[in-house]
């Protein structure tokens, strides 16, 4: 067996998932909250929350909404402000949008700091919200290049934080259940980054957390420090330990489902949901095929309080 044909994950403790839900674009983004499991059907332009039985029901529909610059509306990372009210990213629009429930308004506008489509986020117990950016034109064939990560705070006034450097294409976000730390995934740089979080919100001391073997995506965190991460291109989600060591691993049929993106939820958080899909770059096709799909698999460490 040569280098190439070793699999990194190879001594990684394996679960099986089992499928809760089909019949999605790119399901994506997923979250846990009231009790219920939350995602973003990001091409059919909705946030879905997913009950006990696996009925889907949409809680935010955007596909009647006007974009403010032309682009498609297709809806990221979400989550919730201190008062109740949904807040999630409007990728292409470059917006963070805000929902009460019955009416959609501009919480931030990121147009003059986002260097290219806006994507996942996560919120803090303050209503701060972290936001990732692709930072160039994925799918307009761009070349990667690096950008900030950026922050709205409670009041939507936003900046883009050049001072901690330019992030691999960050995607998933997440704050530990202390507050004092943030770690995101630098998809085109193949690591996880963690940076320390001060109890303003400001962050410092940018470090690698882990180098991983293939791209890593959407991410949520446990109990005991150790980062989930979809893994699409090699069709598994895997928790990495700080250094680089991968504990478990839960593989996917690559024919059946490539997962982005995965959250610990249910009751005591011990539920790894996983998000998946086949059709990213094609948004016709994965309207049309609707291949996109839901996830579960039961894991040893909890998420507890940490966010997502």
């Amino acid at each position: 067996m040569t280098d190439v044909d070793v699999d990194p994950l190879a001594d990684a403790r394996e679960t099986a998932p089992r499928e809760l839900s089909r019949g999605y674009t790119w399901a994506e983004c997923p979250r846990w909250h009231d009790g219920a499991l939350w995602f973003s059907d990001m091409y059919a332009h909705r946030l879905v929350r997913l009950d006990a039985a696996g009925e889907a029901e949409t809680v935010l529909d955007l596909s009647g909404r006007t974009s403010v610059n032309g682009a498609e509306v297709i809806p990221g990372g979400f989550g919730w402000l201190p008062d109740g009210r949904l807040i999630v990213t409007s990728m292409h629009e470059r917006l963070v949008l805000a929902f009460d429930g019955e009416q959609v308004t501009v919480h931030a506008d990121l147009r003059e700091l986002a260097t290219g489509p806006i994507n996942d986020m996560v919120v803090d117990a303050d209503g701060r919200a972290y936001v990732t950016q692709l930072g160039f034109e994925l799918f307009a064939g761009e070349e990667p290049r690096d950008s900030a990560l950026l922050v709205v705070e409670p009041d939507g006034t936003a900046r883009a934080l050049t001072e901690l450097g330019g992030f691999g294409g960050a995607n998933g976000i997440a704050v530990s259940s202390d507050g004092t730390r943030v770690v995101t995934a630098e998809a085109f740089a193949n690591r996880i980054t963690v940076l320390d979080r001060d109890v303003d919100g400001r962050l410092s001391n940018r470090r690698v957390f882990a180098t991983t073997s293939s791209l890593p995506d959407g991410i949520c965190l446990d109990e005991q420090g150790g980062v989930w991460t979809g893994m699409p291109s090699v069709a598994a989600v895997a928790r990495v330990l700080e250094g680089g060591a991968v504990s478990d691993v839960v593989r996917f049929d690559p024919q059946v489902a490539l997962p982005p993106a995965c959250v610990l939820g249910g009751e005591d958080r011990r539920t790894l949901y996983i998000c998946a899909g086949l059709d990213v770059l094609d948004w016709e096709e994965s309207r049309r095929r609707r291949r996109g799909s839901v996830w579960a698999a039961d894991v040893a460490v909890g998420g507890g309080a940490n966010r997502p």
